[in-house]
């Protein structure tokens, strides 16, 4: 009995510093979000600098194979962010606020980490880098255009000013706190989509327009195709940020936050198909073949509408980039604060989220190859976490019945999901050798 009393003040001091780091953390210190903020969250996830080259993943894969991969993407997909969000309060009094929490749920508390944290860092991390290199060609493109007698500057300069917004937007504390980014992204994204498809409507089809592959070799054309693959596998990305999106929402067991989630993702998912499909058959309708691996770079007239899209693409990278940044920030700041004993400080939060941004940049500036990083980083990560591991997961926790309706279709995932993985990096990756042969650094 003498010795209950330090225990129970031991466990009370316990109790009180995790506290004290749950509302210091991005992800869980703050649950007040209604479910637009889920809606715009998620547009603003999924709708990226993919969406600009889908008319180009059109152009490697064909009109069959093509019109296929992208209803069968939008539709697995809205399938496995279902289950996600199903499962983030599966077991009762407890909420699955980060990926790689699901992960070790359902594989034991090492091998979850060991299989999530990788993917989920490769993609987050994959996407904020992408991301600064689209920032700064569109920041590029618009000085064209709006300053065509000017004196050329170089694409790391741009990428250098794009990277300054971050410095500052970086030390906002949480999710709900850049909701306002993040609705001004997602409009953006709906806005730059309906210019890129309306203008190539406006344009009309090209004279001597031509939907055969591009490649003269056989050999290039099955390389092109793998590359079209991940560029598509790139567009339907926002299962890295999910839960913990969903974990902003606030939840009771009358009232779960499956509900309002689930409600943002139904107009997100409405928005996404309403952004992507008109891009990618009108473009590719309109430009053939030929079209850029950005379709807004084929649109070269008129000048003043072109130029408005590149702003609006760089307001809503600036956003997605924010929305991808943050589930990082949370794992270093989680990692330096519980592992290392770290306080909890505004100077530490500064320190590591100037560190991370100032990592992405320098890499975005040293290896700006947009087109076959997308697929690249589009089938390496993103097919497991967005196509496959959420099945995987859930045959794990929930195992259906072998045969039956459920287990059929997350078989029918995780098949599809492996295909993209294992083909679309190679493809991208020969993209990234044949641009890296004529590339100069920091040109």
């Amino acid at each position: 009995m003498v010795n209950q009393a330090p225990q129970d003040d031991y466990d009370d001091e316990k109790l009180a510093r995790q506290k004290e780091i749950e509302d210091w953390l991005p992800i869980t210190s703050s649950r007040n979000a209604k479910w637009w903020y889920a809606a715009f969250h998620n547009v603003t996830a999924m709708v990226g600098a993919g969406v600009l080259g889908l008319p180009y993943a059109m152009s490697q894969l064909g009109w069959g194979p093509g019109v296929a991969v992208l209803v069968l993407s939008w539709v697995i997909t809205l399938y496995t962010l279902w289950q996600m969000v199903e499962m983030h309060e599966m077991v009762p009094g407890k909420r699955f606020d980060r990926y790689h929490e699901l992960g070790q749920h359902a594989f034991g508390e090492k091998l979850g980490l060991y299989i999530v944290v990788p993917q989920q860092l490769i993609v987050e991390i994959g996407v904020c880098i992408v991301y600064m290199v689209t920032g700064g060609k569109s920041l590029k493109k618009f000085h064209e255009l709006v300053c065509e007698d000017c004196k050329p500057i170089k694409l790391t300069y741009f990428i250098m000013i794009f990277a300054s917004v971050h410095f500052v937007l970086s030390h906002l504390p949480n999710f709900n706190s850049i909701s306002g980014v993040s609705l001004a992204a997602a409009v953006m994204s709906l806005s730059y989509s309906t210019i890129a498809w309306a203008a190539s409507t406006s344009k009309g089809v090209r004279e001597d327009v031509e939907y055969g592959y591009k490649a003269k070799s056989t050999t290039g054309t099955v390389f092109n195709f793998f590359s079209g693959l991940g560029d598509v596998a790139f567009a339907y990305a926002g299962h890295n940020v999910v839960l913990e999106i969903q974990a902003t929402i606030p939840s009771t067991p009358e009232k779960p936050s499956k509900g309002p989630m689930w409600k943002g993702v139904i107009v997100a998912y409405i928005v996404v198909a309403l952004c992507y499909f008109p891009v990618a058959l009108v473009g590719y309708y309109i430009f053939g073949n030929s079209v850029e691996d950005n379709i807004l770079i084929s649109l070269k007239k008129p000048a003043w509408l072109i130029a408005t899209a590149n702003i609006f693409v760089v307001i809503h990278v600036i956003g997605s980039y924010q929305i991808y940044a943050m589930p990082v920030f949370d794992m270093m700041e989680t990692l330096l604060v519980k592992k290392l004993n770290f306080r909890p400080t505004t100077i530490l939060r500064f320190c590591v989220r100037n560190f991370y941004v100032a990592a992405t940049m320098f890499l975005g500036m040293t290896f700006p190859f947009f087109g076959g990083l997308l697929a690249f980083f589009g089938g390496f990560a993103f097919a497991p976490t967005t196509y496959f591991l959420p099945c995987i997961i859930w045959l794990a926790i929930y195992k259906p019945r072998k045969y039956s309706l459920s287990w059929w279709a997350n078989w029918v995932c995780i098949v599809f999901g492996i295909f993209l993985m294992v083909l679309s990096p190679i493809g991208g990756l020969r993209t990234i050798v044949i641009q890296a042969k004529e590339y100069q650094f920091y040109s």
